[in-house]
């Protein structure tokens, strides 16, 4: 018997080719989970990690996706699910980042934030719900941020939107209990991966400053909150945000 968590699962990670959203594929990879990833204009990345999942010898699905689109997200889901199955894990990780100004954030830039995070967020959960609600089980875990709890300067729209979606997993938890279908958020604190790369040296130094462990994360500290959620010791978290923040933010 296999002592793999969720060993005859099958997950999708949203964002999946980098980051966070890579680690927490091949981690639920390394649990014996087939897992399906969507990426955007991410082919080389994506190729890779599709490999280093297949290298666990899990199968896995990879398409790019643009989660701003509903039909873009049915399509990739259809497939994902044609491909391996029903899915009985969903990790909404797929995100953008860009600082500016607050008085200089245009309409169009405002638009793109929230489409990613909040939009595809929204549908990808509603697109996997529907599914999961009529086999009467189902964990869905949405990626935010510490900072949806305590916000940060010329990241006003990313802020915005990560903390809709932390309500938005509270308002979900609540109309889908008794589903079986568990719905729960994982906010990590400022991680080292690729979304660091537009923030300014001052900005960086400043985020630092403010975690008393007096680092940024690495992705494989993140990914074990995910995991858990995803897992039958998971059972009873319904509703609740894992933040793994090195003590920014202590709830």
């Amino acid at each position: 018997m296999s002592n793999q968590k969720l060993a005859g699962q099958t997950a999708i990670v949203s964002g999946g080719s980098r980051g966070i959203g890579r680690g927490i594929a091949l981690a639920l990879a390394a649990e014996g989970a087939d897992v399906a990833f969507c990426h955007y204009r991410d082919d080389e990345r994506a190729a890779e990690t599709a490999k280093a999942i297949e290298a666990t010898g899990r199968k896995v699905y990879a398409a790019e996706c643009d989660v701003s689109s509903v039909k873009a997200i049915q399509k990739f889901y259809a497939d994902a699910k044609a491909g391996l199955g029903e899915i009985d894990i969903l990790v909404n990780n797929a995100g953008h980042n860009i600082t500016e100004n607050f008085e200089d954030i245009s309409e169009a830039s405002f638009d793109r934030m929230l489409d990613v995070h909040v939009k595809g967020t929204f549908f990808m959960a509603q697109t996997v719900f529907r599914d999961m609600k009529k086999r009467g089980s189902g964990r869905i875990i949405n990626i935010t941020s510490q900072l949806a709890y305590k916000g940060a300067p010329t990241l006003t729209h990313y802020c915005a939107a990560k903390g809709a979606n932390m309500t938005f997993t509270r308002a979900l938890a609540l109309e889908c209990a008794g589903t079986g279908v568990l719905v729960n958020a994982v906010a990590p604190g400022v991680t080292n991966t690729d979304l660091l790369t537009p923030l300014s040296q001052e900005l960086l130094d400043t985020l630092k400053a403010a975690i008393p462990l007096g680092r940024f994360a690495e992705v494989d500290e993140i990914t074990p909150a995910a995991i858990m959620l995803a897992s039958p010791e998971g059972k009873f978290f319904h509703g609740t945000c894992i933040s793994p923040n090195g003590g920014e933010v202590m709830l």
